[in-house]
């Protein structure tokens, strides 16, 4: 019998389903905003289509890094980060461990600063939503939800299905409401085509990744849906479909966008740029429904995160991988410790996009940056398993992910990374284990000297992360 045919009498979800949650759950706020934050980023038509087609190709091939390793190793039950571990050793699988759960916990933020910046628009009092009452709300959104989690109310089904909904709505009017209307208008589309020529294509195309690859962060999620198909055969088909959904809808955009604004108009608007646009195409009211859709969208991602942002260090801590502190969990089952102390680092960064003026754009550029290790890591335990050329290719997108982010972020990075080795050597003495092999200690050693190199360069102003 073809095991890839199997009906199962408990699967709840269909090919239909399965390709509709990987849809919902990969696209988040990222793709109410790339097309100006791409265009900020000195990005012109030609680069952002390049830089669209290099991510296309690059996170199928990690999704199907994915998709293979939890073929070949159905037992590593515990997110990407355990694929670095059982690759790579203890340390490097603690690295990813961490730096998945940075990443979660600066979406986040991000998400934070776009909800105000949304809610700006209804409310002028919040600004683009990195002032003072913006933060001050958001603090208390954070704690609020931080409430709701401990008294262990999950994401409901009904929640992700309205959520959605709400964010899909505005996409499509937008791509109706420019093709109906005529308002693409193909010579502003082809006169910013290459640019001035004053940013080298190279670096153009370099500087959409962390644009390309936020819009993609949960892609990886797919794979998890395997056990609640109908049919097994269903979950390759549909990871397929809602990729390819989900980067056409994002290369549409992307290129409506240009056709209704030049490059540096789309660089001066404010989150969410769609919102602008799509009333530059309607009128007021399409911001309005734009800026709705990413309210409702935002206020359930919040929800979202929140937990994967707690379970991340409290799954880890349960596996040894962190200190036992994070493994608690209060008469709910909610991880308490891991939770707030997760939200005190959210909290903290929050107090720093007040003193900074940091932007949305900021942090999800740092919260890219942070995934990008677990990503190739994990790539590079597929490569190891089976030598494979989607292996092959999704590792060669991991190392190009990690170097078009440049020198500033990896350097940003490290400033990260550092805190967790503290971390790392108490869990490793509370089991009675020797902290490190000496390779991982000359690894170790790296990262505090990075971290310390990039503190002494923010302070002199030679480096500036947000």
């Amino acid at each position: 019998m073809d095991n890839d045919n199997v009906t199962r009498t408990d699967g709840s979800l269909s090919f239909g389903g399965l390709t509709a949650m990987i849809i919902g759950s990969t696209i988040g706020a990222g793709i109410f905003t790339t097309a100006g934050d791409m265009a900020s980023n000195g990005a012109h038509t030609a680069s952002v289509l390049i830089g669209w087609g290099i991510a296309g190709i690059g996170m199928y091939m990690l999704m199907l890094c994915f998709f293979g390793l939890n073929k070949l190793r159905p037992d590593l039950t515990n997110g990407i980060y355990s694929y670095a571990k059982e690759g790579f050793g203890e340390f490097v699988g603690f690295n990813s461990a961490w730096g998945y759960w940075m990443s979660a916990l600066i979406s986040n933020v991000s998400y934070i600063t776009l909800l105000f910046g949304a809610l700006g628009y209804f409310f002028p009092i919040f600004g683009s939503g990195n002032n003072g009452p913006s933060i001050i709300a958001g603090s208390i959104a954070v704690w609020l939800i931080v409430a709701l989690v401990l008294k262990g109310v999950q994401q409901a089904t009904i929640i992700n299905a309205v959520v959605t909904i709400c964010k899909l709505i505005p996409i499509f009017v937008f791509i109706v409401a420019v093709l109906l209307l005529g308002k693409f208008d193909f010579d502003i589309f082809m006169d910013n085509f290459w640019g001035a020529g004053d940013v080298p294509l190279g670096l153009q195309i370099m500087s959409t990744t962390s644009s390309t690859v936020w819009a993609f962060i949960g892609v990886e999620g797919a794979v998890v849906l395997s056990a609640r198909a109908r049919r097994s055969s269903d979950v390759g088909r549909a990871s397929l479909t809602g990729f390819l959904g989900i980067l056409a809808l994002y290369v549409i955009v992307a290129v409506l966008s240009m056709g209704v604004m030049t490059t540096e108009e789309l660089a001066q608007l404010n989150n969410p740029q769609m919102a602008q646009i799509l009333e530059a195409v309607v009128g007021p009211w399409g911001a309005t429904l734009v800026n709705i859709g990413v309210i409702i969208s935002i206020l359930g991602a919040l929800l979202g995160w929140t937990i994967i942002a707690a379970e991340c260090p409290y799954e880890a801590a349960r596996q040894g991988v962190f200190t036992k502190a994070f493994a608690r969990s209060n008469e709910n089952g909610s991880p308490a410790t891991a939770l707030i102390i997760t939200n005190v680092i959210i909290q903290v960064f929050l107090l720093i996009i007040l003193f900074s003026e940091s932007s949305y754009l900021a942090f999800y550029t740092i919260g890219s940056s942070m995934i990008m290790l677990p990503y190739l890591l994990s790539a590079l335990y597929y490569l190891k398993l089976t030598g494979s050329a989607v292996a092959i290719v999704g590792s060669i997108y991991g190392v190009w992910m990690i170097i078009s982010a440049g020198i500033v972020q990896f350097l940003i990075t490290s400033i990260l990374y550092a805190p967790g080795i503290w971390v790392y050597v108490k869990g490793r003495r509370e089991k009675g284990l020797e902290p490190f092999k000496p390779f991982e200690k000359r690894i170790a050693v790296i990262v505090i000297i990075l971290a310390v190199l990039s503190l002494v360069l923010m302070s002199l102003g030679v480096i500036d992360p947000f």
